[in-house]
């Protein structure tokens, strides 16, 4: 709030005004965030279709057994 509104400080019980903050209506900055995150959703499904598993060990091994599989 641009315009401090009034408030009690907790410790000595005195009238203060509040703090003054800025207060940001873009959107574009926590996009970036929430499409971070969407990211790493659809690149974790891939990898769970690509080798598939019940267990992040048997995901790891069939991964280690495709990269091995390249290098022949």
């Amino acid at each position: 709030v641009m315009k401090p509104l009034s408030s009690i400080h907790l410790d000595t019980k005195d009238a203060v005004k509040a703090s003054v903050e800025r207060s940001d209506v873009c959107a574009v900055p926590s996009g970036g965030v929430v499409g971070e995150a969407v990211c790493a959703f659809v690149i974790a499904n891939a990898l769970i279709e690509k080798f598939g598993g019940d267990t992040v060990r048997e995901i790891k091994r069939n991964c280690d057994n495709y990269l091995k599989d390249l290098k022949l």
